[in-house]
């Protein structure tokens, strides 16, 4: 099956219940998810239950957009991270708009993506499960246009994928080299990646002693500094630069072929702006560098984590992110006059970088839509959100309520099938899953 068909095939499901939100009565007229969003049908009216979660399709569009341009502004490939979102048909669209291929973080990621044909798949972990190193091997032995890198950061983990990928070896067809970076560690107390320079040698050693790894440049993550400030952030990046001047003049990059690039590699959705300032002062290599950016959140981006990290707040010239996720819940029940409850929980919303924050308020009877003053959420149950209102008339029981969220990491998982909705209320398409 072609990569687009199998994007194109998820319209084909049914849209049953599986999936939270979507109206009852597609499944009992046995609607097809690409038939229903066909309908345009309107959220509020057209028979969606709640809670339901949607993207707003003009601040979808403006964000893809809007990281595609960057990037290409300032020389920087980029490979987003799909864990944020783990959806083909965005990842689809980021590859339309300029990337280079997809991050993942686990072998399952990285196998969603090789079943909806992505050809490059950026792994920012160290890979050691040795069924999932038979995996990566199978597909570098089938594909020869399939392109796979992956952190290394200890001479044990190096060690236990030659060992892994020897065995496999003898299983098939000889494959590729796995590619693979050296990946430098934010200082004490922050998370994967090998501490020093003189450790990050002796892991570029140990893969310069395999056959099965091939070292192609080093990569690490700015936001796990310590106490990250910018200062602090640009001098780990200067770190991570210097690194892959040393590893090029001690000839380490010397397996790559004519053409091939050494890869540098950082960038989450808080510093990219110090990532594009540090790589932009790489000098020359011995061969061309790929500068690798692999920010995730932006596509839909949040309402408080990121809004208030993002870079586009120090660089407000460069653009602005907009929120694009709004959840609609529904006041079930109204005990007293300062406290209602709404029928969306720990099992809908993200909370683990704060609670969603009440947006709008939208009546039961007239449909008008209203700021959600005097609304606070305080507490969340796995199925109920806990409300504190300032007065009886802020809230009637079957009204609606529409959160503004934060991280959107924690948002995406929850939902396998998700509307997007233009700004008038329509449904235009469905966006898919897969955590």
């Amino acid at each position: 099956m072609a990569p687009a068909d199998a994007v194109r095939r998820l319209a084909d499901e049914p849209a049953d219940h599986r999936f939270k939100g979507l109206p009852p009565d597609a499944e009992a007229a046995a609607l097809t998810v690409g038939q229903l969003a066909a309908q345009r049908r309107d959220l509020h009216t057209g028979g969606f239950t709640t809670p339901v979660l949607t993207l707003d399709a003009d601040a979808l569009a403006h964000n893809l957009a809007l990281l595609g341009r960057y990037s290409a502004r300032h020389g920087l490939a980029f490979a987003p991270h799909g864990k944020t979102c783990m959806s083909p048909q965005l990842f689809e669209r980021q590859l339309a708009h300029g990337a280079w291929g997809i991050t993942a973080a686990m072998p399952h990621q990285a196998r969603v993506y090789r079943a909806f044909g992505i050809q490059r798949i950026f792994l920012a972990n160290q890979l050691v499960d040795p069924a999932a190193l038979r995996w990566v091997a199978a597909e570098l032995a089938a594909d020869p246009d399939f392109r796979f890198v992956c952190y290394v950061d200890s001479v044990r983990g190096v060690e236990l994928m030659d060992r892994a990928l020897g065995e496999a070896a003898t299983d098939g067809p000889a494959a590729r080299p796995v590619d693979v970076v050296v990946e430098l560690g934010a200082g004490e107390g922050a998370r994967t990646g090998a501490r020093t320079a003189q450790e990050c040698r002796a892991v570029a050693d140990a893969v310069a002693r395999t056959a099965t790894l091939r070292l192609v440049g080093v990569a690490g993550y700015e936001a796990e500094v310590p106490g990250a400030d910018p200062a602090k952030v640009t001098a780990w990046l200067r770190g991570l630069t210097a690194l892959a001047v040393t590893f090029d003049e001690e000839g380490r990059f010397s397996a790559l072929g004519p053409g091939e690039e050494i890869v540098v590699s950082a960038g989450g959705s808080a510093w990219f702006d110090a990532v594009a300032e540090a790589f932009a002062e790489l000098p020359p290599l011995s061969a061309p560098v790929l500068k690798l950016l692999r920010s995730g959140a932006y596509v839909s981006h949040d309402h408080d984590w990121y809004s208030k990290l993002t870079p586009f707040n120090r660089v407000p010239q460069e653009g602005g992110l907009r929120p694009a996720f709004r959840l609609w819940a529904q006041v079930v029940s109204r005990p007293s006059p300062t406290q209602a409850f709404l029928n969306a929980g720990k099992r809908d919303v993200s909370y683990d970088l704060g609670l969603p924050v009440p947006e709008l308020v939208r009546g039961a009877l007239d449909g008008v839509e209203r700021p959600a003053d005097g609304v606070r959420l305080v507490k969340l149950s796995d199925q109920h959100a806990w409300l504190e209102t300032d007065t009886a008339e802020d809230l009637e029981v079957g009204d609606l309520v529409a959160l503004a969220m934060s991280h959107p990491c924690t948002i995406f998982e929850k939902w396998q099938l998700i509307p997007v909705v233009e700004a008038d209320g329509t449904v235009t398409e469905f966006v898919r899953t897969f955590f």
